[in-house]
């Protein structure tokens, strides 16, 4: 059975969610400038290979920050829509569960969690 949630409920998912990728971006940043340090101290070849390597996942990561949110903004968009066709009942209305984008959340989370720890690995032992 299909859950369904209130649009405040939802609208309150997205918040949390939107706060999170904008935390994931900034870890990302972060994690490029320790990336930089390193090239700077290390130039032999096999850093060189896994500094491009981790650079080049932090792009992707970078992009699929950009893709949630722009899934989510498209998911408020519908919303917003919503409350512009029946204003005056649509705190009781009932909506289908974001069950797809609570599974994109979770499946990137993961990913950027286990690049997280495979970085720190790297960075202990060149910084």
């Amino acid at each position: 059975m299909e859950t369904s949630k209130t649009i405040y409920e939802l609208h309150e998912e997205h918040k949390t969610w939107i706060n999170k990728l904008l935390f994931y971006k900034d870890e990302l940043s972060i994690m490029a400038n320790r990336l930089a340090e390193v090239a700077t101290k290390n130039t032999s070849n096999e850093v060189r290979s896994a500094i491009d390597h981790f650079q080049n996942l932090l792009v992707i990561q970078n992009e699929q920050i950009d893709i949630l949110n722009h899934d989510i903004e498209n998911h408020e968009s519908f919303l917003e829509g919503a409350i512009s066709k029946n204003a005056a009942n649509i705190e009781y209305e009932k909506f289908s569960d974001h069950k797809k984008h609570r599974e994109s959340i979770a499946i990137f989370e993961k990913i950027f969690k286990d690049l997280r720890e495979e970085l720190i690995d790297f960075l202990s032992k060149w910084m």
